[in-house]
């Protein structure tokens, strides 16, 4: 039996999903895993927080167990509602096509099926899908980023990673695409978990500033918005730790701006929620390193702290083909860019 989920607050901020196939939707994590049922009306019901399971070797199975106990409860708790589909997302490598869980180093598995694995304890069609990319999806049907054909989506957490939108359409590369944080800024930098030196990650996410801090002062901050907080009132190391953060994250999306000419670039997280002490200095960065290139306008994350699972569940409806709008349904128009600076 595993251990009793806790309720969980929604964020005033998540959006409803709107009318469509009832669903139920998973978000597993290094620690917790958060789930909700959605109704036909889109509502988010007995949304949950439960401690995910770890056993050596067996993990897997034992986040299918959850998944299966958690919609039995949902049925107990919740008789009128029905889901028809079930969505699943993950960190680490994920196939999001195949569905797929390529590798996660903090959940000990390799190449698991998670989509024919779900469907065949729960009997519905099932989606399975890479945590951030879900997030993006949130954004960019129902948040920030709903304006705009080519984007960007950048979640900063503990780690950082990016969803990519390309004319309308999420480009996946079979879990390969999106791994902003393992874009190298330095070569000679810090090592990273990944087995690289120098990765994004390693800098400008919110765990790497906590720790950097750390590293040169011996004092444990409390978080990245701490090490914000020491920089505003004079801190020179928080200060260097804070303005080396929002050079890498600027050249990394200089150089996405090069490379795919996102319209724009949203960024969420928990970093996100430093606002214009974050987006300020960011945009006048971004400006001073670009030229001739098409400026994205750099826009906070709008959906909040269950984005991921919001867009658990609008893969979920896809797959029964539920309403909602999607890459292909998204008008060919899209709003205009600025080519003065990044807004």
């Amino acid at each position: 039996m595993t251990e009793a989920a806790t309720p969980v607050t929604d964020d005033d901020h998540t959006p409803l999903l709107g009318p469509g196939q009832a669903v139920v939707a998973f978000d597993v994590g290094g620690t917790d895993t958060k789930s909700a049922l959605f109704d036909d009306a889109g509502r988010m019901l007995g949304l949950k927080r439960t401690q995910t399971p770890h056993h050596a070797g067996e993990t897997a199975n034992a986040v299918l167990d959850l998944v299966q106990e958690l919609t039995a409860r949902y049925a107990i708790d919740f008789p009128s509602v029905d889901p028809v589909a079930a969505g699943l997302i993950a960190p680490g490598l994920v196939d999001d096509d195949l569905g797929i869980a390529l590798q996660a180093a903090n959940l000990d598995w390799k190449d698991v099926p998670f989509k024919q694995l779900v469907q065949a304890r729960l009997g519905l069609p099932a989606s399975f899908s890479h945590d951030v990319r879900a997030a993006g999806e949130a954004e960019f049907r129902l948040g920030a980023a709903q304006p705009y054909r080519d984007v960007v989506v950048i979640v900063i957490g503990t780690g950082l990673a990016g969803s990519i939108f390309i004319d309308g359409r999420a480009h996946i590369a079979h879990g390969y695409a999106g791994e902003i944080g393992h874009a190298i800024v330095d070569p000679n930098g810090f090592p990273c978990s990944c087995g690289a030196r120098g990765c994004l990650e390693t800098i400008a996410s919110a765990g790497a500033i906590a720790r950097r801090y750390q590293s040169l002062t011996g004092i444990r901050p409390d978080g990245a918005r701490d090490v914000l907080a020491r920089a505003q009132v004079g801190d020179d190391a928080a200060t260097q730790v804070w303005e080396s953060a929002l050079d890498s994250l600027a050249v990394s999306i200089a150089q996405l701006t090069a490379f795919l000419a996102p319209e724009a670039v949203v960024i969420g997280g928990g970093l996100a929620q430093a606002g214009d002490a974050l987006f300020t200095p960011l945009r006048h960065r971004v400006d001073e390193l670009l030229s001739f290139h098409r400026r994205p306008v750099l826009l906070p994350a709008r959906i909040g702290q269950n984005a991921g699972l919001i867009g658990a569940a609008l893969r979920a409806r896809d797959t029964v083909g539920g309403p909602g709008v999607t890459g292909e349904t998204r008008q060919a128009e899209s709003a205009p860019s600025t080519d003065k600076g990044a807004a």
